[in-house]
């Protein structure tokens, strides 16, 4: 009901983007429905009045009415959905705050940068120097421009009440500018399944006002805690249902170093590796930079292995009897790992590379 229902200006024009494509598909479906309702009463075998006529087969009336209709409506939603993809591209800039106003030349948007994490948010606020997790605030009728990259996990942002839902994704950036015209708490989410959390992967959106937005800053600088690389790398690991922080500063470029994947100790920027490459290349000096570029399974690298991460495939045991959430129970049982580890009976072949003795090919499990 939230989509239909926004307080946000782009929600909005989405919202009025759905209701005019459903009316013109049901300018179709309703007389189609209809008609096929009255011909099937019309031409009953009971009703002896209606005329019999077999041999017709042609009607130039009703042919162009047959395709003429349905070609208004697809040319009627081309051209909408064309003007509305370039209106309500998320990485335009704002032209208005709603309907009846422009966005003021003087008006800077707030920048929020956001990351995705397992199984919980993080929210930068570069000009007010301070971050939050599990919670997001904005002042109301401002211009928003939200920085979205994940840390592991293809991820997706949504608010609904704001805006449609924008990927997040590790190693890459993304956009989304938005704005919200209606005080009041809202509910943002991840709607793109990332792992066992990802059902309470859930936040706030709090819209305020001027001076509300600025008790919130004050609020999370009050906290007096700082978001540094150390205090990331822990905040890194899965969790869910973390309750909400806040940080009164954050180290600075932090954000870059998450977004270039190189937050965690002993690895390489991307946008190091690209200016190498951009530059020609590191020739046989390169090899020295294979283990810092590795990015999966970084935390089974540092000896942190978390609850459920183990899978019958790799051919290790559980390290933990926790059950995970979605995980069916006998997964983690020692039987479940030695009947995935042995090969088929009746098939007298393996898999190439696969040794049934011993744990799964590198590639599988990154080990």
């Amino acid at each position: 009901m939230v989509v239909t229902h926004p307080s946000g200006d782009i929600a909005a024009q989405q919202r009025d983007l759905i209701v005019i494509s459903t009316i013109l598909m049901l300018m179709i479906i309703v007389p189609v429905m209809a008609l096929t309702a009255l011909f099937a009463w019309r031409y009953r075998q009971t009703n002896t009045s209606a005329t019999y006529d077999p041999d017709w087969h042609h009607s130039t009336r009703l042919e162009v009415v047959i395709w003429s209709a349905p070609l208004v409506i697809i040319i009627a939603l081309g051209a909408i959905t064309w003007i509305s993809t370039h209106l309500l591209d998320p990485f335009r800039p704002l032209s208005r705050i709603s309907e009846s106003k422009p966005v003021a030349a003087e008006v800077k948007p707030l920048d929020v940068q956001v990351v995705a994490l397992d199984w919980k948010w993080l929210f930068f606020y570069p000009e007010q120097g301070v971050a939050t997790v599990n919670e997001l605030a904005a002042p109301v009728d401002r211009p928003i421009t939200f920085h979205i990259t994940a840390s592991s996990v293809m991820n997706s942002f949504f608010i609904p009440a704001l805006a449609g839902q924008i990927y997040a994704m590790p190693g890459m950036e993304t956009k989304l500018h938005a704005v919200i015209n209606k005080p009041g708490e809202y509910d943002g989410f991840s709607a793109n399944y990332s792992g066992a959390g990802f059902s309470r992967m859930n936040f706030k959106f709090r819209a305020l006002d001027g001076k509300g937005f600025d008790e919130w800053i004050a609020k999370a600088k009050a906290s007096g805690s700082t978001l540094d690389q150390k205090t990331y790398i822990a905040l890194e690991r899965p969790s869910e249902q973390e309750p909400v922080r806040y940080y009164a500063s954050v180290e600075n470029g932090l954000y870059n170093k998450v977004l270039n994947m190189c937050a965690l100790p002993g690895q390489m920027c991307m946008s190091e590796m690209m200016h190498i490459d951009a530059m020609g290349g590191g020739g046989e000096n390169s090899e020295a930079n294979r283990e810092r570029l590795r990015y999966d399974g970084h935390r089974l690298r540092q000896g942190v292995e978390e609850p459920g991460a183990t899978f019958p495939v790799s051919g290790r045991p559980p390290n933990t009897n926790v059950q995970p959430q979605g995980m069916k129970p006998d997964a983690l049982t020692p039987d479940v790992n030695k009947q995935q580890t042995q090969p088929d009976e009746g098939q007298g072949h393996r898999m190439p590379g696969m040794d049934h003795q011993g744990p799964a090919p590198g590639q599988m499990h990154d080990q």
